[in-house]
């Protein structure tokens, strides 16, 4: 029943029926039965889905101190949970510990399996996702280059993975500032989606949203405006109007806009990021100081300064409770609220 009530994300209730398996197990196993370790690893995977990631790393050590002791040190299932615990510690922001576990993982299956093996794949993608948010760009895209040419023999050429891996290169791509190649991952990404999603599909959303990242670098501000109301007509079809991934295009739509100095246009669009921020961020949240300030921002731009005061004012004591002291943004809310209040 629990994975049941998992598969449907009633996750409360797929956590009550694994605790009742769990405390069953406690009173009739001894406490290193492999039953243990499945039922384990199942309620990590469940605090994973509800984004409580540290309760899920403390089931997934668990799982792996009865597995350390009961299986082959070569074992595959050590392998999922190495890349399980890895998961979780991206999750937490984490990532050289993330990765430490990701190559865990991998040394294992370089003894194991054969080096074509479509399980590699999956390391060497979470290794590279590793390298990414390490800003190591160079490994990587090589980590990623390797998983891609795994799925290129595994899948049919129209398979998810090879549209993720394809969106994964192009935006490492991006990131070195080698926007023709990004945006030439981007396209083949986005040509696959269409040959196996409806075109309204969320996904086909994010590649669009992509694109107009890589426009805006290349300060082609018209062609990025194009690609992120492709996204944002998307999600307006397909995503409930409080979704945080219409406040992220809102956002995206708003700072274009800016950069090319129409500040009604910015107003009307970081309005609506607010309006969702205000729902499912904490009113206190530093991403909320962030807005705020950009939007004071704007109407000091327009010289509607008392206005703009009173964003600042907001940025700073939203700043001042989220944020560390000597955090250089609330240093830049400080300094430009400190400017205003002497220019009126």
């Amino acid at each position: 029943m629990g994975r049941i009530k998992h598969k449907k994300e009633d996750y409360m209730e797929a956590l009550e029926f694994y605790r009742k398996a769990l405390e069953i197990q406690q009173k009739s196993l001894p406490s290193n039965h492999p039953d243990f370790a499945g039922t384990y690893n199942n309620m990590g995977s469940v605090y994973g889905n509800m984004g409580e990631y540290s309760k899920a790393l403390d089931f997934y050590r668990k799982t792996l101190e009865i597995q350390q002791d009961l299986l082959p040190s070569n074992h595959q299932n050590l392998v999922t949970t190495y890349n399980n615990i890895g998961l979780a510690h991206k999750n937490m922001k984490e990532h050289p510990r993330a990765l430490e576990f990701y190559q865990k993982a991998l040394e294992i299956q370089q003894k194991s399996l054969p080096s074509n093996h479509r399980d590699f794949a999956t390391t060497y993608n979470n290794i590279a996702s590793a390298h990414y948010n390490m800003n190591e760009y160079s490994n990587a895209l090589s980590f990623y280059k390797k998983a891609l040419k795994i799925y290129q023999k595994s899948f049919p050429q129209d398979h998810s993975y090879l549209a993720t891996i394809h969106h994964n290169i192009g935006s490492v791509h991006k990131d070195m500032g080698d926007y023709s190649k990004a945006l030439e991952y981007f396209q083949t990404a986005l040509e696959i989606r269409e040959k196996s999603l409806p075109l309204n599909h969320p996904d086909m959303a994010t590649i669009y949203s992509s694109m107009g990242l890589v426009y805006v670098k290349m300060e082609q501000y018209s062609k990025a405006l194009e690609f992120y109301q492709k996204a944002l007509d998307i999600q307006q079809k397909s995503l409930s109007p409080d979704d945080p991934n219409l406040a992220i295009t809102y956002h995206n739509i708003a700072s274009t806009y800016y950069t090319m100095e129409e500040y009604l246009k910015v107003l009307e669009f970081f309005n609506k990021t607010l309006e969702i921020q205000q729902k499912f961020l904490p009113s206190n949240h530093p991403d909320m100081a962030a807005l705020y300030y950009y939007i004071g921002l704007v109407y000091h731009h327009m010289k509607e300064d008392s206005i703009a005061l009173s964003f600042f004012e907001r940025a700073v004591e939203i700043g001042q409770i989220s944020l560390p002291e000597n955090h250089s943004n609330l240093e830049l809310y400080r300094k430009d609220l400190y400017k205003l209040q002497h220019e009126l």
